[in-house]
């Protein structure tokens, strides 16, 4: 019994002291963005190069890390600024590669453990299929779509993004506005996308935490049962009633955690915790 009350207090005490469940994922992930990814490149031939221009560059991807700004966003934002550093489309590619590509990973400049900075290996294929296209003098909206069904199946959202960010090329072509402008206006949009699923993920941050807590709020009646000079697995597990009760609290606190996890992932749009 000593066993089983040091145990439920040691996890009542984990519960009640360990951060939210999503925190220390959202925290991991700002911490680790590679240097280079916040609006201003820090390699050769990038839009952060040195004095003023890095120091803004390494603001930005101070405030973007802070915000939890998504790899796709800072893609999109970097082209915008490429651009309006006066670099030719065919190489605006290029220069993104240079960061994002496998050479990035191997000289340490990406992020640890993530391939080509935080970038999915499908949108490093896209990435790529528009790099080449812009050294063929192709359209990059014509390759970035024949890569798509391939490199990203499906609709997650860096396929969505890629698809508009196709759009956008296509847009600025056919209307003579500048592209720069039209990325600055898609990055717009993305940076409000990813404040808004920052918050939800901080409102839905407590209700996760409840849900975890009273998962384990039976374990800790336990102990606090014992602890009291009661026996209450003698009682749960040497009387039919016990066994009754036992195997209906089992029943119901799976109901429950699975019904509150429902209700979370709705609130959240992800379809599960």
């Amino acid at each position: 019994m000593t066993f089983l009350l040091a145990a439920a207090l040691g996890l009542a005490a984990l519960l009640l002291l360990g951060p939210p469940q999503g925190t220390s994922a959202r925290l991991r992930k700002a911490v680790s963005l590679p240097p280079g990814q916040a609006g201003g490149f820090t390699g050769p031939g990038g839009v952060g190069g040195t004095g003023r221009n890095s120091r803004k560059g390494r603001r930005r991807q101070g405030k973007a890390a802070a915000a939890g700004t998504s790899p796709m966003t800072l893609v999109v934002q970097q082209l915008a600024a490429l651009l309006k550093g006066g670099r030719a489309p065919a190489r605006l590619w290029d220069e993104l590669w240079t960061v994002y590509g496998p050479a990035a990973s191997a000289a340490g400049s990406a992020a640890p453990g993530s391939a080509g900075g935080h970038l999915q290996e499908g949108s490093l294929n896209v990435m790529l299929a528009a790099r080449a296209a812009a050294a063929r003098g192709t359209p990059v909206s014509a390759g970035i779509r024949a890569a798509l069904p391939v490199a990203l199946p499906g609709r997650g959202r860096e396929a969505r993004i890629w698809s508009e960010l196709a759009a956008c090329f296509d847009i600025a072509e056919a209307s003579g506005c500048p592209l720069a402008d039209v990325l600055t206006r898609f990055a717009a949009q993305l940076e409000v996308e990813d404040d808004a699923d920052a918050a939800r993920q901080t409102a839905l941050a407590g209700p996760k935490a409840t849900v975890t807590l009273l998962s384990w709020l039976p374990l800790i009646g336990l102990g606090l049962g014992a602890a009291l000079g009661v026996d209450p697995l003698a009682m749960l597990l040497g009387t039919p009633l016990g066994l009754a009760a036992l195997v209906g609290g089992v029943v119901l606190t799976i109901a429950g955690r699975l019904w509150s996890a429902r209700l979370v992932a709705a609130a959240a749009g992800t379809g599960a915790l």
